[in-house]
């Protein structure tokens, strides 16, 4: 299975990122908008993505039928804590095959999320986090057109 991984956190007090998405695409002008990457929703078609340090909380979403770098395909609620990268992969890997008709082994992407941890330590809420997960060329290259079934 390939999977790469970014973990984005963006918090009340803090945002950080942990490595591993890079690369930026360019967009028909035209058919693309500005959205803060924790408003990503399941199909959006992003041209570039968040950057490590966060300086830049925003992405370019277009339409999939041009050049992009990522499609967000699942966001699920998630506890954050030690194995937040597990618990990720597992929902990342899970909801692939229904958005995607394929298994993410063999087939021509990678997978990798981003995680917006809106936690209040106050509160009860056993998930009060975001994952949400995008799929990516395995071999780094754009896609076009969007990869749902």
């Amino acid at each position: 299975m390939r999977v790469l991984q970014a973990v984005c956190v963006a918090g009340a007090v803090l945002a950080t990122c942990f490595p591993v998405i890079a690369g930026t695409a360019t967009a028909s002008p035209t058919s693309s908008h500005t959205v803060k990457w924790i408003d990503l929703q399941v199909g959006d078609c992003v041209a570039d993505l968040p950057p490590l340090d966060l300086s830049r909380v925003t992405v370019t979403v277009v339409d999939c039928a041009t050049a992009h770098v990522a499609e967000v395909y699942l966001r699920a609620p998630m506890a954050v804590d030690k194995a937040v990268a597990i618990v990720a992969n597992k929902d990342c890997n899970a909801g692939f095959a229904p958005y995607t008709g394929r298994s993410v082994d063999g087939s021509p992407f990678t997978i990798t999320f981003l995680i917006d941890s809106n936690q209040d330590r106050t509160g009860a809420d056993p998930t009060p986090s975001t994952v949400i997960c995008l799929l990516q060329s395995a071999n780094g290259q754009q896609l076009t057109g969007s990869a749902r079934r």
